[in-house]
């Protein structure tokens, strides 16, 4: 029994560590309403929102009238190189705000190349090349992320943290639908499968550097009610096996959130 994790869900049927799991709170119905969507926090459909490497290339769309900001999640911009071509309809300006890291982009009016082009090095130590279509009226943000730093982060709080810990945690960021600092959140939705009575498809996933949480979605395609356990659909070396409910009836679906090891990206 894991009492006094702050945990606001119920999760009745559930088995962490090979153990049972029962923590008192409000019970998960809102959160399975809307599973089949997954309910992922999505940005607004302006914002750019690029995933890139260490000496990678990131393509983007900077304002032909207005500024354009580049934001780096979980690091700063340490400086930018560009170069100037002494003709004012050819040079575009980066300003670096100093409290949070970020750059602005402007260009001239009539600027006449289609992109521009830059290095960006960050504080962190990462290199990024910079190629952005020129086009436009509106304010343009950039949001960059880097795989490495969100598993840097996700470690930070693994390895800080007790396995039945981390693996709470985890359950508890799948259930509302919440981002989670260092993890990868996919709508990896997957044909479903047929195990026993039980129709199963995964149709989400959280990947961090030592932990993977799979959301499925259950339904009993029988005839009698299947009884959900860890036996029936947990794989080998899962952390963490979590239902809303322990018994399915005859038609009946549910969410199961499923904890495993990740081992390695």
């Amino acid at each position: 029994m894991m009492a006094g994790l702050g945990w606001g869900a119920c999760f009745a049927g559930a088995v962490l560590a090979g153990r049972p799991l029962t923590i008192s709170g409000r019970p998960l119905g809102a959160a399975l309403i809307c599973l089949g969507t997954l309910c992922l926090a999505s940005p607004a459909l302006a914002d750019q929102n690029v995933m890139a490497a260490d000496n990678g290339t990131v393509q983007c769309v900077a304002s032909a009238k207005d500024l354009t900001r580049i934001s780096l999640a979980g690091d700063q911009f340490a400086s930018v190189s560009k170069i100037t071509t002494g003709v004012p309809t050819e040079d575009f300006k980066v300003v670096n705000e100093p409290v949070r890291g970020d750059i602005y982009i402007s260009v001239p009016d009539g600027f006449v190349r289609p992109n521009l082009s830059f290095f960006g090095t960050t504080r962190k130590g990462f290199v990024y090349k910079f190629v952005c279509q020129v086009r436009g009226q509106d304010a343009e943000q950039v949001f960059i992320a880097n795989a490495a730093i969100k598993a840097e982060q996700a470690r930070d709080w693994e390895v800080r943290s007790s396995p039945e810990d981390a693996a709470v945690r985890l359950a508890q960021a799948m259930y509302r639908s919440e981002v989670l600092d260092g993890f990868d959140i996919r709508q990896s939705v997957l044909e479903p499968v047929t195990v026993g009575k039980l129709e199963v498809q995964q149709v989400g996933e959280y990947r961090g550097a030592d932990l993977k949480g799979l959301i499925l979605r259950v339904r009993n395609s029988g005839r009698d009610a299947q009884v959900l356990n860890e036996n029936m659909l947990a794989a080998r070396g899962a952390v963490a096996f979590m239902t809303p409910v322990s018994e399915l009836a005859a038609g009946q679906e549910t969410a199961v959130y499923l904890i495993q090891a990740n081992g390695g990206r």
